[in-house]
């Protein structure tokens, strides 16, 4: 614990205040997990079988991977469930907020026991935001973003 202090005392202020957005923003997404119907989650992604463009500008990719570092930082430190869907809704809500879109996309596979695992992760532009170690060994089930007007 006094080893991740002094490591937060040494981040600049502006990610300083990404680990506080990140927090709020994976607190809101437990909260929409547990108390909303999936379907309501998934109308505020998007539409099902949507994409969003896989180019993107150097300074928003910059800025899409530093979410999800802050994120993922921080899902492993909560006290809640903080997995890939947590993750993805509270990127996908921190991206919106600079007025980027990504493109979340569902996926499962057989694990080893035989039981089926399910996994989400986030992608914006050519990177992958959020769940992204691994992600290739899951079959995509679908993808929700929301098409530019």
């Amino acid at each position: 614990m006094w080893t991740e202090l002094c490591r937060y005392q040494r981040l600049s202020g502006r990610r300083k205040w990404l680990l506080w957005e990140a927090l709020i923003s994976l607190a809101l997404a437990r909260i929409a997990t547990a108390c909303l119907p999936f379907r309501r989650i998934a109308l505020w992604l998007g539409t099902p079988g949507t994409e969003t463009p896989v180019n993107a500008t150097n300074a928003q990719v910059q800025i899409a991977q530093e979410i999800g570092w802050s994120v993922e930082c921080l899902a492993r430190r909560v006290p809640w469930d903080g997995r890939c869907l947590a993750q993805a809704l509270a990127a996908t809500g921190m991206l919106r907020r600079r007025g980027l879109e990504g493109t979340v996309t569902f996926g499962a596979e057989r694990g080893q026991s035989g039981h089926l695992i399910a996994h989400a992760w986030l992608r914006f532009g050519p990177c992958s935001v959020t769940g992204g170690r691994g992600y290739e060994q899951f079959k995509t089930i679908t993808s929700i973003a929301r098409t530019p007007s």
